[in-house]
């Protein structure tokens, strides 16, 4: 779920996928590729690392760090942390390095074994990138590991040498021959390998003929570890629902890698057979919220990992790896995360629909759709995704695809539940899984709407969707859709002044506005921008954070005044209409004073799953 997060999903692109990695063997000691890393200085965040390439042809070898990660869209700089390189050839000679490139390293006068040692700086726990430090080595592959392009299909074998008192988690399998020793059938699958090492609590159940693991290191309880685990395990066949059959995972297990820890960063990561998920609060503090990253990133498991998108394929290394197709990926998954909590018993409808108003609020007034289809979105991950950037974006512009593919689905799943034939969303995507998830057959656009179109038996509707709502940004009359299922979408506030946000900070005596104002707010159109400081609006002035609430509370929408302010320096004064809140909300028709139908109420049961009386 990339801190939707979390974040924060991406897309294990095996060469050898699905049968083909179970039925691979281990290499052995002799294996083309292998490594070795130890963290004797893990107090200082550095680890030790040694890349053997054995076969090499001859002339240079070329070694690079990846600049992309699977499950991000964006460019990461991961040789910044890699320094101290050297190498030596099969008899220990050393032999002469030279960077090419800001990546890459080249290798001369080797004798057909090349052994190239550096050392790795890692201190930053999530999804992405590495941490090593003095309770555990959070490891993502291409932050970690060095590799030798032209050398895709070689089998790798690697050896971590743990601190006394570490175990490992990993969806690695372990090699025969020497403890602590994992191999992968190849690059791609060794890349899509994160691995923990620390103290961690291990819980293991099966489903099926399958094991599920949770590799959890936090600083809570034996309690805490149990209680989080009998919720994963009530969570895991309510996945297994919408499709109807858990994914055959590679050798037999998935694995959840927990981090909950001070200095991590809050995070989720989706991968072929496990999951990275990271949050600085404690399952206890949290009040296990992060069972909403958890469920958001076993969806993936299903959907990007198995159902893929075919610019993902083969995953490059060495580029941001784009695609039109993330509302479905990462925003149909957003849907899903929180909607299989709630079918599985795990919050209540009210609990659900509390966080459902805020993201579909949150999509209908964003600015960023008048810019910008789902599929055009989507594009913009590669400058969103993690990306770092000096310079400052419009703020306008952007619908994250996260919840804006959320209300898709939203709107996808009412609409077919509500034709004259019924259907699901939960149908569409089992169509997907059968077409392209077991058979791992990367989907194009087009593809997505043969399958809608399939599921209604109605060309028609999914080509008038798909028009409308994925190639264009337009977003159905989601009032009729809800009471469907009994359900009131309302204004929160409709009588409380808004000016565009809320949001300020006070300096001094000083008011400054920090956050920018929407494209259409009366703050935007009175041209008042993030970091002025605001000095009063018509009889009001302002010195505290509470002048400026007290303003709030006491101006009614539709009231003419002005705003005066300094924008860099200048003394400015604007034309102001104070608008309403257009913040929504979603709530039960009982809880609007409203008698639901047994029609609404059985409509909401299959959507949402069965709750108990009051709730």
């Amino acid at each position: 779920m990339k801190t939707m997060r979390t974040g924060l999903a991406g897309l294990m692109l095996a060469a050898v996928a699905g049968e083909a990695v179970a039925q691979a063997q281990d290499p052995g000691a002799a294996a083309p590729v292998s490594y070795e890393i130890s963290f004797a200085n893990a107090a200082h965040h550095e680890a030790q690392v040694t890349a053997t390439f054995r076969g090499a042809p001859a002339g240079p070898l070329s070694v690079r760090m990846s600049r992309a990660s699977p499950g991000r869209y964006a460019i990461h700089e991961f040789a910044k942390n890699v320094y101290s390189v050297s190498a030596t050839d099969g008899a220990g000679k050393p032999l002469t390095v030279t960077r090419t490139d800001p990546y890459s390293w080249s290798v001369a006068g080797h004798d057909g074994t090349v052994k190239v040692s550096y050392t790795l700086y890692a201190d930053r726990g999530d999804g992405t990138y590495s941490q090593v430090d003095a309770t555990h080595a959070h490891l993502n592959m291409p932050a970690t590991f060095l590799w030798a392009p032209g050398w895709d299909d070689k089998p790798i074998r690697v050896t971590f040498r743990p601190q006394p008192g570490w175990k490992v988690a990993t969806q690695l399998p372990a090699a025969t021959g020497e403890a602590g020793t994992y191999w992968a059938p190849g690059l791609q699958y060794f890349m899509d390998s994160p691995t923990e090492l620390s103290d961690f609590t291990l819980r293991e159940w099966t489903v099926g003929e399958q094991t599920f693991r949770l590799a959890l290191h936090h600083r809570g309880t034996e309690a805490d570890a149990d209680a989080y685990a009998d919720k994963l395990k009530k969570l895991v066949p309510a996945h297994i629902a919408v499709y109807g059959e858990a994914p055959r995972f590679d050798h037999g297990t998935y694995t959840f890698i927990a981090d909950y820890l001070p200095q991590i960063t809050g995070d989720g990561m989706e991968h072929r057979n496990s999951t990275v998920i990271t949050n600085v609060q404690s399952l206890y503090r949290a009040n296990f919220a992060q069972l909403g990253t958890a469920s958001h990133e076993l969806f993936h498991a299903w959907n990007v990992e198995r159902i893929r998108p075919a610019e993902l394929e083969p995953f490059d290394f060495t580029r941001a790896n784009p695609t039109p197709s993330l509302w479905l990926a990462e925003g149909f998954t957003s849907y899903y995360g929180p909607l299989l909590i709630r079918r599985a018993g795990l919050s209540t409808v009210d609990e659900y629909l509390k966080d459902l108003g805020p993201l579909l609020s949150g999509v209908i007034n964003s600015p960023g759709r008048a810019y910008g289809s789902p599929q055009d979105q989507s594009l913009q991950a590669a400058f969103r995704d993690a990306a770092t950037a000096l310079d400052p974006t419009n703020p306008n512009l952007v619908t994250s695809y996260y919840p804006y593919g959320a209300v898709i689905g939203l709107a996808l799943d009412l609409k077919l539940r509500g034709r004259p034939t019924p259907a699901t969303l939960d149908d569409f995507m089992r169509r997907l899984w059968t077409v392209h998830g077991k058979t791992e057959k990367p989907y194009v656009t087009a593809d997505l709407q043969k399958a809608l179109a399939e599921v209604t038996a109605d060309a028609g509707f999914a080509d008038a969707f798909f028009k409308a709502s994925i190639a264009g940004p337009e977003l159905p009359d989601f009032e009729p859709l809800l009471a469907q299922a009994g359900l009131k979408l309302k204004k929160k506030a409709a009588d409380k002044a808004w000016l565009g946000t809320d949001k300020v900070r006070v300096n001094g005596a000083e008011v400054i506005l920090n956050a920018a104002p929407p494209q259409g707010s009366p703050l935007y159109a009175a041209g008042v921008e993030t970091g002025d400081r605001i000095v009063g609006i018509g009889r009001f002035e302002f010195e505290t954070e509470a002048d400026w609430k007290d303003a709030l509370d006491r101006l009614k929408p539709g009231e003419a005044t002005t705003v005066r302010f300094v924008q860099r320096g200048l003394a400015r004064e604007g034309k102001l209409t104070v608008a309403a809140d257009p913040t929504l909300e979603i709530v039960r028709f009982e809880k609007a004073d409203l008698k639901p139908t047994k029609a609404q109420l059985a409509f909401r049961e299959r959507w949402l799953g069965a709750e108990t009386a009051g709730k």
